[in-house]
């Protein structure tokens, strides 16, 4: 048996039911993914692009994710995505939950119920990571990720512009108090 993920309604609610990645959806199931913008003191995001050879968007520039497993709170599949994907342990005390949305996949199997988490307290960077899932990885700030999802480059998350006023505030909101 493959991977499993709890079904969730479109509320992000428990189903009580499991389903099998890889098999089709019901109409109406989601499984719950995480999206986890990793943002340094200067306000810049790190991001990856996925190597070319990836079945989803080969080549793209990303944040981090991935899939929920069965039975894994969404704060914890984002500390263990980042920390696949990357290589960087994540405290889940530095993690703020930004939004959630559906995200159809893009085989038509079904949707994911993502939600998009925002860690900031280090300052990642690019030649402290060990790549395992992913071709290269970079700092980009607001205006280079509005570049790169406009030239078709980055994964389109249709929240960039609320996710960069969000994290500037958490940004100001972490200065302030020291942290």
């Amino acid at each position: 048996m493959g991977e499993l993920w709890d079904v969730v309604d479109a509320c992000g609610r428990q189903t009580g039911r499991v389903h099998e990645k890889g098999r089709p959806m019901r109409p109406g199931e989601y499984h719950r993914s995480v999206n986890a913008w990793l943002m340094n003191s200067r306000g810049e995001y790190l991001i990856s692009r996925r190597r070319t050879d990836d079945s989803l968007a080969p080549g793209k520039w990303e944040t981090a994710g991935g899939s929920a497993l069965a039975g894994e709170e969404c704060i914890d599949a984002a500390v263990r995505e980042v920390w696949e994907e990357l290589g960087i342990t994540l405290r889940k005390e530095d993690g703020r939950l930004f939004t959630a949305y559906l995200w159809p996949h893009s085989d038509g199997s079904g949707a994911a119920y993502t939600e998009a988490w925002v860690f900031s307290g280090e300052d990642y960077e690019p030649g402290e990571i060990g790549l395992s899932e992913v071709s290269e990885v970079m700092t980009a700030d607001a205006d280079c990720i509005r570049r790169l999802i406009a030239g078709g480059e980055m994964i389109p998350y249709t929240y960039a512009e609320e996710l960069f006023a969000f994290s500037e505030a958490a940004r100001k909101e972490r200065k302030q108090s020291g942290r």
